[in-house]
């Protein structure tokens, strides 16, 4: 294994924890009737704030780049993802956004030419397994429009991933971040005060869950997605994605008391298990 590689994947790996942290915060402290004004708001003032700190803008081709980046890694994909977490339990949200594996080995192979092997899409498979049986053990309960919702934030965030990879970054991580950020932001920001508006009174509560948002779960998080995308193979990145359903269950159940069955016991082990395989291949290939 190459130096730094289990450091690789450790880093990468706490984005997707601290996003499984979104859904709980999301329902519990913030207005749920406005998901676009939240979705803005977890993204434009940081990615604000760091441009004008770093004094670096795009050039180029990067400004339409940064555009396409922006909107599926931050505007389509925080929209639909906060209107799937109103609708859906956090655990089973993220669970179902677990199919993200399966469907970057897809584009990869269409879009980069990166042949999946047999046991990558195997281990890909053993997660959505989990994931159907998640699903299946509580269609009755789910709704529609959430799982829908979900599904297409995972395919946004998916398509993403892979031609942040293809195109790579030029300039300083924190920049590529921050660009995506207020080009996601202000793609928002127009539809979320004419759909929505502002809502009253933000109460200190919620400015505090907005601050976590903005900073910890976006800035810092995607700071460290996009910089594991550039030192880790394509398909192992939406393998550590898998983490955040696994931390969204665990808070449902120890803060929200949420029950989870013998069929959710399993599938998060399918999950979780996955997410170790994939690794493990990952490590062994680069011994």
């Amino acid at each position: 294994m190459r130096p730094g590689k289990l450091s690789d994947i450790l880093l990468t790996g706490l984005a997707p924890a601290m996003w499984g942290t979104t859904y709980i915060v999301t329902t519990e402290w913030l207005p749920v009737d406005h998901p676009l004004f939240i979705s803005m708001m977890r993204a434009l003032p940081i990615g604000v704030i760091l441009c004008l700190a770093l004094r670096q803008w795009p050039r180029g081709v990067w400004w339409y780049r940064s555009a396409v980046l922006g909107f599926l890694n931050i505007g389509l994909f925080f929209v639909l993802l906060f209107i799937a977490a109103t609708r859906l339990p956090g655990g089973i949200t993220a669970t179902i956004g677990a199919v993200q594996p399966m469907i970057v080995i897809v584009l990869a192979w269409a879009i980069m030419k990166e042949r999946p092997t047999l046991a990558k899409i195997g281990f890909a498979g053993i997660g959505l397994g989990g994931v159907a049986l998640l699903v299946l053990a509580q269609a009755e309960q789910l709704d529609p429009l959430g799982v829908l919702a979900i599904c297409g934030a995972t395919v946004s965030m998916a398509g993403g991933t892979v031609l942040t990879k293809k195109w790579g970054r030029p300039g300083s991580l924190l920049s590529f971040t921050a660009w995506q950020l207020v080009a996601g932001g202000l793609l928002l920001l127009p539809v979320a005060l004419i759909a929505e508006g502002i809502p009253s009174p933000i109460t200190p509560q919620q400015g505090l869950s907005f601050l976590y948002l903005g900073t910890v779960n976006t800035g810092l998080a995607y700071t460290l997605w996009f910089r594991g995308i550039g030192r880790l193979p394509t398909t192992t990145i939406p393998m550590l994605g898998l983490l955040s359903p696994v931390v969204a269950l665990s808070l449902g159940y120890i803060i929200l008391q949420q029950q989870l069955g013998l069929p959710q016991l399993l599938g998060t082990m399918l999950v979780l298990g996955s997410v170790v395989l994939n690794l493990g291949l990952a490590r062994s290939a680069h011994h």
